[in-house]
C-alpha cells in the first residue's frame, strides 16, 4: 500500500458544504459528537470517501467477525433547510507529526473536491478535574471569524489552550488558513479523564447555532447518563481511600 490511498466511494452533489472534523482526542468529544451528527442524519448521509494510510496504527477493526484496515471516512449528509455537510471520522489519528501534516491536507483536498470553503474542527480541551458546566472555547484562522462564534457563545481565552492546538484539529486551522479556508476549532471543556458526551452535546449546540440545523440528544443523553454512573463509582471509591487511609493517631500506636 502507498503512503497514501484516497478511495472513492460515491460521488453526490452538496449545497454549500461545510467539512466538520471529529477525530479522537481529549475525551473524544470529537468523534463522539460526529458519531451524533452521523447517527441523527443518518438518512441524510452517504459515504464518499475512505482514506487509508500507513500513518495509522497496523490494525484492523473487527465487527461480527469482518476485518477493515484503520482508515478515516468522509460523509456527505444532506441537512434540511441548511447547508450540506461533510463529516470526517475515524478511530484513530496519526502515529507522527510528518503523517499529520499528510493526512490533514488530504482531508483539505477532499473538501477542496466537493466545494467546501469552510472547516470546524470540534475536539475537547482538558481542565484536569470533573466539571458540572460545559463551556466551549474557540480559535479561529482569521480574526474576523470572531464576532459570529462569539455571538453563538463560543468563549476566546488569552493563551489557551495551554501549548496550542494538536493534531488533525490545529493544522485544520494553520493549513486551512494558508490554503483559504475559513477554519474554526470549537473545543468543549471536559476532565481529561473520561469519554465526555456532555462536553460534545455542549460543542454540538454551538455548532447548531452557527450552522443552523436542529439535533436531537437523547442518545447522547443516555450516553451521558452512563458516565454520571461511572463518575459516581470513582468518586466512591476516592471517597472511601481517604476514610482508609490512618491517621495521625493510629499510626503512633504502630510499634
Amino acid at each position: 500500500m502507498d503512503e497514501l490511498e484516497i478511495d472513492a466511494v460515491a460521488e453526490v452533489d452538496v449545497d454549500d458544504p461545510v467539512l466538520v472534523e471529529g477525530l479522537p482526542g481529549v475525551g473524544h468529544v470529537g468523534s463522539l459528537a460526529v458519531e451524533h451528527l452521523l447517527e441523527e442524519l443518518e438518512g441524510d448521509s452517504t459515504l464518499v470517501r475512505r482514506v487509508y494510510s500507513r500513518e495509522f496504527p497496523p490494525q484492523v477493526s473487527v465487527e461480527n467477525g469482518v476485518s477493515e484496515l484503520t482508515c478515516a471516512k468522509v460523509y456527505a449528509v444532506s441537512v434540511p433547510d441548511g447547508r450540506d455537510l461533510l463529516l470526517l471520522t475515524g478511530d484513530h489519528q496519526a502515529q507522527t507529526n510528518e503523517g499529520h501534516y499528510v493526512l490533514t491536507d488530504a482531508f483539505l483536498d477532499i473538501a477542496e473536491e466537493f466545494g467546501a470553503n469552510e472547516v470546524y474542527a470540534l475536539g475537547g480541551v482538558p481542565t484536569g478535574e470533573l466539571i458540572d458546566e460545559y463551556a466551549v472555547v474557540g480559535a479561529v484562522s482569521h480574526e474576523s471569524l470572531l464576532a459570529e462564534l462569539e455571538e453563538a457563545g463560543v468563549e476566546f481565552r488569552d493563551d489557551e489552550p495551554a501549548g496550542g492546538i494538536v493534531g488533525v484539529s490545529g493544522l485544520m486551522l494553520g493549513l486551512g488558513e494558508r490554503r483559504g479556508f475559513d477554519a474554526g476549532c470549537l473545543m468543549g471543556e471536559t476532565s481529561g479523564y473520561l469519554v465526555d458526551p456532555k462536553s460534545a452535546r455542549a460543542v454540538l449546540e454551538i455548532l447548531e447555532t452557527v450552522l443552523d440545523f436542529d439535533l436531537e440528544y437523547e442518545t447522547l443523553d443516555e450516553r451521558a447518563d452512563e458516565m454520571e454512573d461511572v463518575i459516581g463509582k470513582i468518586q466512591e471509591m476516592e471517597q472511601q481511600q481517604q476514610m482508609d487511609v490512618p491517621t495521625d493517631d493510629d499510626l503512633r500506636y504502630i510499634g
